[in-house]
């Protein structure tokens, strides 16, 4: 009877040690939330929320949330999701992709991209999930 304590303590023992702990993925809310937050701190912090345009030689667009989509996805290590906002300058509409990091403690946006401007795509995705520019 000792023996098969033991084993069941030495068992339990690496679970609890040896093992990493399982962790939920986030929800779609938590994602959308954290890309809000990353908007919402840029303009307290510059006072409007802007992403460079690589087409205009990195001109600094200055942009307004409209809504972040529904859909959240995971291409990678990170999950993503995208929004619409208008140019404050242009009037253009403006789809932009959010890359966010997991990093154990806290979700964090790594990347933001220009993926449409007025309805027309910057680019795609191969069927690896690596990004294609179009012209």
């Amino acid at each position: 009877m000792r023996r098969w304590v033991r084993i069941v303590m030495m068992v339990a023992l690496a679970m609890c040690v040896g093992a990493p702990a399982l962790r939920a993925e986030p929800s779609a809310e938590q994602l959308r939330q954290t890309i809000r937050g990353y908007i919402a701190r840029q303009e307290t912090a510059l006072g409007a929320f802007t992403v460079p345009d690589a087409r205009e030689n990195g001109t600094l667009r200055t942009l307004t949330l409209v809504r972040v989509h529904e859909r959240v996805g995971k291409t990678g290590a990170y999950y993503y999701s995208c929004t619409d906002m208008n140019d404050t300058a242009t009037g253009d509409q403006m789809d932009l992709d959010f890359d966010v990091a997991d990093t154990g403690t806290a979700l964090k946006v790594v990347a933001v991209r220009i993926h449409k401007d007025n309805g027309k795509p910057r680019y795609t995705y191969d069927d690896h999930d690596n990004l294609v520019p179009l012209p």
